[in-house]
């Protein structure tokens, strides 16, 4: 018979229900038995002893909350009973012993990939359209419905025609109950309309609200963010729409993109309505520009790449109480294995990481990595006290349902997908990772947020961990999205691209399916599967906002 609870730590004094469990129940652990006093339901966790108001509820070997009142051996937590707590942290000695996994499997495997002028290497070819401000997004949208379709990169309207059917039947004076849709497949390109340019993934047009009427600090930040997309391996070059007078300055993209790369020479093209005048010249010009820099976008070919060129970020949302036993911890393995054949991996989502960060600055190869890692969680911490939300009301409402019902349980669990490799940098956002390694990065929890983040610092594929079922994209990098639990991925595999929840069931232990995660990398990184939010053209794109509107 299949385990039907799990206890994740030797330390742990509460247990987690791998199943719904009855009240009465006797399960059995390690050769010991437990009684549940109530129900229990999948994904939550049962106290292993009498816990008295007070004490500290002990989960992945951290403290994770403080009980309100008694909890009897057997009864479920909730957020009644308990209430979030963490440990402090502070910078100390490091301790960078870790156990590499064996990776001779994967000493000789290459991906196919687009090789950049500056030796970074890409697992995508796209042309970028990018606005210096909300107020060129329209032309942004003009330009988009001007060249996506006649140069082949537009899809069926799946859900138009089936709309169509439905208002076909309302003009007959029929009834809308009465109509059986049409079978016309899953999206793809359109038939008879094929690619221009063959070699290009695509056009990606990036609108955001930002670029003025905010701070200073935020116009350069985005400017920031924007240079990092501009310069990204992913990325053969630029068409960029400025107004003119915006607080994002040309020239402050221009400066951030030489500090990522001080010799950038992919195509770039940056127009200015307000020096161009009239509209109609303004988009003729970006049309015959963009034209031109596809042409040489298009002589770009894959070529075989070692994996140490792959730049892997790790993003999780829509948690469940199984992220922290199945998904994260298989992403961590795929992370190990990845930083000891020379890769790049980035951890973000700072809130998330409340209660384990101590272990993270312990990890941290020197005393000032450490530093600015403390610095940026206090200052962030701060931040979010003085606009009266800690990083203590991070979970969602979905979140808590499925089992996570403190910051440091989900965060305990989400810092799983960052494996137990050294850390080897820092970062604050929006800057470009320039070291192998783990690398953590500063970003909101917010899934969007951060993996815009991530890809904008440099992560050229995306891991996205789920356990209630999220469909992010990006515009130019794959994100992968892994499900907890087999249940959601068998009800939403048309957004999930790998289940994990064999190890749940106990079909497969967590290196096994971290393993199985860096071949669909490798495979995703060679162009050779093409994955749900790619598929979807789920190109989610926020821009992180600190500060406020002026």
């Amino acid at each position: 018979m299949k385990q039907k609870v799990t206890k994740i730590h030797p330390k742990d004094n509460v247990m987690v229900a791998l199943t719904d469990l009855n009240a009465g129940e006797v399960v059995t652990y390690n050769n010991q038995t437990y009684k549940v006093t109530e129900f229990i339901p999948a994904k939550h966790k049962f106290a292993l002893t009498d816990l008295s108001a007070g004490m500290d509820v002990i989960m992945y070997g951290v403290l994770v909350g403080r009980v309100q009142n008694l909890i009897p051996a057997g009864g479920l937590l909730t957020t009644e009973n308990i209430r979030h707590a963490a440990s402090g942290f502070q910078t100390g000695n490091n301790h960078l012993d870790w156990e590499k996994p064996d990776v001779q499997k994967w000493q000789s495997k290459t991906f196919n990939g687009y090789h950049r002028d500056n030796g970074e290497v890409g697992t995508a070819n796209y042309w970028l359209v990018v606005p210096m401000v909300f107020c060129e997004n329209r032309n942004v949208e003009v330009l988009q419905e001007a060249l996506i379709k006649p140069l082949g990169y537009g899809r069926k309207k799946t859900y138009e025609i089936k709309a169509q059917q439905l208002i076909n039947k309302i003009r007959s004076g029929g009834n809308i109950d009465d109509v059986l849709y049409t079978e016309i497949g899953e999206e793809g390109p359109l038939s008879g309309n094929q690619k221009l340019f063959p070699n290009v993934d695509g056009i990606k047009f990036l609108t955001h609200t930002g670029g003025c009427g905010g701070t200073r600090q935020d116009s350069t930040t985005l400017c920031g963010l924007l240079a990092g997309y501009i310069t990204h391996p992913n990325v053969a070059g630029a068409t960029v729409l400025s107004l003119g007078c915006q607080n994002a300055e040309v020239k402050t993209l221009q400066e951030e993109i030489k500090k990522r790369d001080a010799n950038f020479s992919k195509p770039l093209y940056i127009l200015d309505q307000q020096k161009t005048g009239m509209e109609t010249d303004l988009m003729e010009q970006a049309i015959r520009q963009t034209l031109a820099g596809l042409i040489q976008a298009n002589a770009n070919v894959r070529k075989p790449t070692p994996l140490s060129k792959l730049v892997i970020g790790l993003e999780c949302g829509g948690s469940d109480g199984f992220s922290g036993i199945s998904a994260n911890p298989a992403v961590g393995y795929t992370s190990d294995l990845l930083v000891t054949l020379g890769g790049t991996v980035i951890l973000s989502e700072f809130p998330e990481l409340c209660g384990v960060e101590q272990n993270l600055i312990d990890r941290c190869v020197d005393k000032n990595k450490a530093e600015r890692f403390s610095s940026l969680v206090k200052s962030y911490s701060q931040r979010a006290e003085e606009a009266g939300s800690g990083f203590y009301m991070n979970p969602s409402p979905g979140n808590i349902k499925d089992g996570l019902i403190t910051d440091a349980i989900k965060s305990a669990g989400a810092a799983k997908k960052g494996g137990t490799s050294p850390v080897t940098d820092v970062l604050d956002y929006p800057e470009k990772v320039t070291k192998p390694g783990l690398n953590l990065l500063c970003t909101p929890g917010n899934d969007v947020e951060s993996t815009t983040a991530e890809v904008g610092s440099g992560a050229t594929v995306v891991l996205f961990t789920t356990g209630l079922g999220t469909p992010t994209g990006n515009p130019i990098a794959p994100v992968i999205k892994l499900a907890t639990n087999t249940p959601m991925f068998k009800r939403m595999n048309d957004i999930i691209d790998i289940n994990t929840g064999s190890i749940i069931e106990g079909d497969e232990t967590i290196e096994q399916a971290g393993e199985r995660i860096l071949d669909y990398v490798i495979d995703v990184a060679s162009g050779e599967i093409e994955v749900s939010a790619v598929r979807h053209g789920q190109n989610d794109f926020i821009p992180w906002k600190r500060g406020v509107s002026l």
